[in-house]
């Protein structure tokens, strides 16, 4: 029971004390008086009635003292008088029946008043003349003692309603504080760190207030630091000083993480001799920066072709990650960087189109970094030796079909729902148990299997992405994955359904209709966070609040705030796969811990991927990950039922 409650009732307690005892005084005392008072008005009657009755008994007129008796027995407060004359002994008797008009039986019933009887003897001088008996009727009585007893229930009952009231609205001002005393401290459990609360004017209150303000900002800035501490072990270990691009040891992770991903693209090397002219001419400060503004140039127009990566791997070579594009679009990715060096060459005084060579290689089927890599860096070779601005790496091997067929292919695959399927365990670190098993689809063209790092990138390219996620999100009630097994399956959903309005529509009512949404989890993407937060944000409100589960995907990949942790409060986050091909240095550790702690600091489960032999898995073991996946624990296959 809450304290408001037992406040209250305590209050309704003693107010309900209060009334009864009050009802009891106010009852006994008014039934004593209106018995003192049926006593007094039955003595005075009894005298006065024998005074007038003696000239009657006296002269023996029978008649003239029943015409006074009449007078008075017809009042109505009397129920019985009896007289008897001592002449002869003849006696005369009056009745009134007990019957009370307003008052109902029961309360007569109840016998509050005892009969009263008033006998006395009339005389003349020594003579005895008559006995007269009186006995008062009890109706008076009962019929002011239920109206004075029904109009103090009323006065009471309205009081005491009026009380309850005043008591319920002063408790619920009183106890204000004390229920956003309780807020704040569920919120700062769940490591919501909100505003501070306003100062009540109670005291003892106060004191409390002030404390909880003070441990939430103390625990803010706790936050604060690790979320800061995270952004210098960023720029110290992943930046490179000079020009504030990522250096060598972050393209290599979102290399590896890139080529684990059902994406397409292409990599870019460049090689930047005229730097060393710059060097030579005027130094090594107008070198950093020229390097610097290049950068700058870079990011600015290369950001508004396609989402790429850009690194300064060494001194004088620069790679560039195209993380999602085809061969046209890579191709005006090219034209804007070279049109880019020769605005900067020119500015540098350098001659443009001279000095700088650029090899690209894009991803075809299935490749390991050191594939991309040497294609790469070979194309850049052969750009050098032929002195060539660009050369792309030529391959015989071809894509499986254009865009207008992949279209095709994939829209009848949504429709019919031809895909295969395969889940992968994550497994906790401290045994076997399975956490949750991710859900992966693959398709069957013809008499070929498409992985989905073949036909992903024309889903998101063709804006499939919402159709194939509901296609996904269906079939887990179609082939009943969910009863399956107990751990809940968690489903990667597309950048195109995270700011879909109808596909948030769609998945409120799929979520409010299944009786198993809390087996469900939903993978976001963390760039898909930093690029529409707002969108973001309301599908996981619809998430949450249909029982489900979501989780953060390559958690740590963005150079940004960890502040949105707050605010989405997922279930969990995935560790970005890079963070398990980086070497095993101590700024790499530390860095990896500051993402783990500021994770765990709001009590959300941490999951490391790219797992692939256990020595990679022990380094993970000191940080207190909570669970782990890979390839270590291949993808099974789900079959039909």
């Amino acid at each position: 029971m809450t304290l408001f409650r037992q406040i209250y009732s305590l209050l309704f307690g003693l107010f309900l004390l209060v009334v009864a005892s009050l009802g009891y005084v106010q009852f006994t005392e008014t039934q004593s008086f209106l018995t003192k008072q049926m006593e007094s008005d039955l003595n005075n009657t009894s005298n006065s009635l024998g005074i007038m009755l003696i000239p009657d008994l006296e002269a023996g007129d029978i008649v003239g003292a029943e015409t006074l008796i009449n007078v008075i027995f017809e009042g109505g407060y009397y129920q019985q008088v009896k007289l008897t004359w001592l002449v002869d002994g003849k006696q005369q008797v009056w009745e009134n029946p007990i019957n009370i008009q307003g008052v109902p039986q029961w309360f007569i019933d109840l016998d509050f008043f005892e009969t009263i009887k008033k006998q006395s003897t009339i005389t003349s001088g020594w003579i005895q003349l008559a006995q007269l008996e009186i006995t008062a009727h009890p109706g008076f009585g009962y019929h002011e003692l239920w109206r004075t007893m029904t109009n103090a229930v009323i006065v009471f009952s309205v009081l005491f309603l009026i009380a309850i009231v005043c008591a319920r609205v002063g408790l619920t001002w009183i106890l204000r504080p004390l229920h956003e005393i309780a807020e704040h401290a569920k919120d700062i459990a769940q490591r919501k760190f909100g505003p501070d609360m306003k100062i009540p004017n109670t005291m003892e209150l106060k004191s409390v207030v002030l404390a909880f303000n003070s441990m939430s900002d103390q625990l803010k800035q706790i936050f604060n630091s690790l979320d800061e501490e995270v952004g210098e072990l960023r720029k110290k270990n992943l930046i490179d000083q000079v020009s504030g691009l990522p250096n060598r040891q972050y393209m290599m992770g979102r290399l590896s993480s890139w080529l684990n991903e059902p994406k397409s693209g292409a990599l870019v090397m460049a090689k930047f001799d005229w730097l060393e002219e710059v060097h030579s001419k005027y130094g090594y400060e107008v070198r950093d920066e020229t390097i610097k503004l290049l950068s700058e140039k870079m990011k600015e127009h290369l950001d508004v072709i396609t989402t790429s990566v850009i690194a300064r791997i060494s001194a004088y070579e620069f790679a560039f990650l195209i993380s999602s594009a085809e061969r046209e679009q890579t191709s005006k990715y090219l034209q804007t960087l070279i049109r880019t060096i020769n605005q900067e060459m020119s500015k540098a005084g350098c001659k443009p189109n001279e000095n700088f060579s650029i090899g690209i290689a894009e991803r075809i089927g299935q490749m390991s970094v050191s594939d991309i890599l040497a294609q790469t860096d070979n194309a850049l070779q052969k750009a050098i030796k032929e002195d060539k601005i660009f050369h792309w790496f030529e391959t015989n091997e071809k894509q499986l079909f254009t865009r207008e067929q992949w279209r095709e292919h994939l829209s009848n695959a949504i429709n019919n729902r031809q895909f295969k399927f395969k889940w992968q365990p994550v497994h906790l670190n401290d045994g076997d148990s399975i956490t949750q098993r991710e859900l992966y689809c693959q398709l069957e063209i013809g008499d070929k299997t498409v992985h989905a790092g073949q036909f992903m990138p024309y889903v998101e390219l063709l804006s499939l992405g919402a159709l194939l996620d509901k296609c996904l999100i269906e079939t887990l009630s179609t082939q009943k994955l969910l009863e399956r097994n107990d751990e809940p399956i968690a489903i990667n959903l597309t950048f195109h359904s995270l700011s879909d309005p109808k596909f948030h529509e769609w998945l409120n009512g799929f979520l409010r209709a299944s009786s198993l949404s809390e087996r469900i989890c939903f993978d976001i993407p963390e760039a898909g966070v930093y690029s529409d937060p707002d969108s973001c944000e309301a599908l996981c409100t619809i998430i949450r609040d249909n029982g489900a589960h979501f989780g953060i995907d390559h958690f740590g990949r963005q150079f940004g705030s960890m502040s949105y942790l707050q605010t989405l409060r997922p279930s969990y986050v995935k560790l970005d796969q890079s963070f398990a091909y980086y070497d095993e240095s101590e700024h790499s550790s530390e860095l990896c811990r500051a993402l783990i702690n500021v994770a765990r600091g709001l009590d959300i489960q941490v999951i490391v991927t790219g797992i692939e032999e256990k020595k990679q898995l022990e380094r993970f073991v000191p940080l207190k990950t909570s669970a782990y996946m890979g390839y270590i624990h291949p993808p099974v296959e789900v079959k039909e039922i």
